[in-house]
């Protein structure tokens, strides 16, 4: 997901800075968009289940290799590309509908989602539904399942005694919490920020952050 992510941007991203072109058709900013989508959301989603696989890991230690058995694993795996797949097509879907765009030029190194859909001459209507509906069930519910996780785990390492076990216990989600911290802080700023007033520039600099930082 990972590869696929990064991949979906930055090569295109270098062969523009080594050729001087900014270019970029109309089908291949659409297929851009669609993988862009697709990875990110992948990630979104599996960046939840690592919390909930941690929480397990650190709260019901003697039971892990019972609730995240293979079986499960997998259910988690397919969910993950179902609703990416999903994702990435309903961003697809409504751009399509747009059949006149204010200006061909994009405030981004990519093609990016809230950036297409700012250029739209239709009405904002359909354009905050898709927004506000995607950032709910693909950003509020995610980060409110990784914060509850959290918020379990933190609990369940207060009642440790030793500091060191505490630290120890802790120190395999450190990895994961810098990226949903850099991954969504940026991310859905980003994305919903797009809806108010929104400045390109911090936009662009927000957008290099979750999609290559990361």
């Amino acid at each position: 997901a990972d590869i696929g992510f990064t991949s979906s941007t930055v090569p295109r991203m270098i062969v523009g800075i080594s050729t001087q072109s900014r270019v970029i058709s109309y089908g291949a900013c659409l297929t851009q968009m669609s993988l862009f989508v697709l990875f990110a959301c992948m990630d979104n989603i599996l960046l939840t289940v690592m919390a909930y696989d941690r929480f397990v890991a650190i709260c019901h230690p003697l039971h892990y290799a019972v609730i995240m058995n293979p079986r499960r694993c997998k259910l988690l795996l397919l969910l993950s590309v179902f609703a990416s797949l999903v994702d990435s097509q309903v961003h697809n879907l409504t751009t399509l509908q747009f059949t006149c765009f204010k200006e061909v030029q994009i405030a981004s190194f990519f093609c990016d989602p809230p950036q297409i859909l700012d250029l739209s001459c239709s009405g904002s209507l359909i354009k905050n539904i898709v927004t506000y509906v995607v950032g709910i069930f693909l950003g509020f519910f995610p980060l409110s399942g990784i914060i509850f996780s959290y918020y379990k785990i933190v609990s369940a390492l207060l009642k440790i005694p030793l500091s060191g076990g505490r630290y120890k216990a802790f120190s395999t989600c450190g990895s994961h919490l810098s990226v949903v911290c850099l991954f969504y802080g940026t991310g859905i700023g980003t994305y919903l920020g797009s809806v108010a007033s929104h400045s390109p520039r911090k936009g662009m600099v927000a957008s290099l952050m979750y999609t290559v930082v990361t």
